[in-house]
């Protein structure tokens, strides 16, 4: 048994699905259902008894303690997190209670169950805290990627929050042994992706026939990885990775925002043309760049290659394929995300 806390968001819930599409095990899945956390995500588990859904919050210590008592995982996998850059520029409070003081709180309570478990079960035990590439701040063009050793230096309250949960599980790991894994993975994209971030952003406004807006010049330079691979990655730290120790998760796929947008729209071309046969580029609009808008991310996977044999399958234009092709088949679950609510956010954020 194992317990995923934020599995019925964007990574956390492809990771559920993937688990329990390759193994027996079975995982209790931990989701406070904010916005951007869908059950329907998880329809294609409905009925499976190795999938035990919990609504709750990671802030919420008596909760995990019961959880971890009754069910007696080997081990946590940490997903939950608000992680939208935008919206801890308009409200960063979420970010500070959910990722400092939730991941704290998670801290505490596996560490009250790991200190307590037989002595077998506790040198088994496993807690992998998932985090991102943007606590390394920002590189210049010419600069080497991101290594597991590059100093931390976040720029936006959401990259900052993420940064101190980092070093909060580094700390508990240095002072209380707890058995701590952490990845920090680039910009992940595919199926179920909450429709804020670019790549999907982009999908359902050029089928909308609304503007595909882009923060400043476009040339902001992210590296991009399919959501499935993140998922193989993680389950290979969790397999083999060293305690205490940070791998890196990337695709080697860096890419300005407007190349991104631009393919987007040659794959749309192709797949389900425009009704008056104008490309859907027609549709891009620039937009005022974001507050301190970080120039460019990369990572260097190479320790995870190197130390525990992965590498992603999918390159960019088979993963963004793929991640197209889901949004065109899967109406239901677009029009079940894309609320008032939503339509208020791209309003108020881009203005279109």
């Amino acid at each position: 048994m194992i317990l995923v806390t934020g599995g019925a968001g964007f990574i956390g819930g492809n990771f559920v699905i993937d688990w329990l599409a390759q193994s027996v095990e079975p995982l209790i899945n931990l989701d406070k259902l904010t916005y951007a956390g869908n059950l329907n995500t998880l329809k294609l588990l409905e009925g499976d008894a190795r999938h035990h859904f919990v609504h709750g919050d990671i802030s919420d210590r008596g909760l995990l303690g019961r959880l971890l008592a009754e069910h007696r995982p080997r081990a946590v996998i940490n997903f939950a997190a608000e992680s939208h850059v935008d919206r801890s520029i308009h409200g960063p409070d979420d970010f500070i209670q959910t990722n400092v003081v939730g991941t704290f709180n998670l801290l505490e309570a596996v560490r009250a169950y790991w200190q307590n478990l037989p002595a077998d079960d506790k040198a088994a035990f496993r807690l992998l805290h998932v985090s991102t590439d943007e606590v390394y701040g920002t590189l210049a063009a010419d600069d080497a990627p991101f290594a597991e050793i590059h100093a931390y230096a976040p720029n936006s309250p959401y990259s900052a929050s993420k940064a101190a949960s980092d070093h909060l599980v580094r700390a508990w790991h240095h002072t209380y042994g707890l058995p701590v894994l952490t990845t920090n993975c680039s910009n992940n994209y595919g199926p179920y992706h909450f429709p804020e971030k670019l790549i999907p952003l982009v999908i359902l406004n050029a089928l909308a026939g609304k503007p595909l807006p882009i923060y400043g010049d476009g040339q902001q330079i992210r590296d991009w990885l399919y959501v499935k691979d993140h998922c193989s990655a993680i389950r290979r730290v969790l397999e083999a990775g060293q305690l205490g120790e940070t791998y890196n998760v990337g695709g080697w796929n860096e890419k300005a925002n407007l190349e991104v947008v631009h393919t987007i729209c040659a794959l749309l071309d192709e797949l389900q043309p425009r009704a008056d046969g104008l490309s859907y580029a027609e549709q891009i609009t620039f937009v005022q760049d974001r507050l301190g808008h970080d120039r460019r991310y990369a990572i260097d996977a190479r320790k995870l290659e190197r130390e525990l044999g992965w590498k992603p399958t999918e390159t960019f234009e088979t993963g963004v394929r793929k991640t197209v092709e889901w949004y065109l088949g899967n109406s239901g679950w677009i029009a079940n995300v894309t609320s008032g609510a939503y339509r208020d956010w791209v309003q108020q954020q881009y203005g279109v």
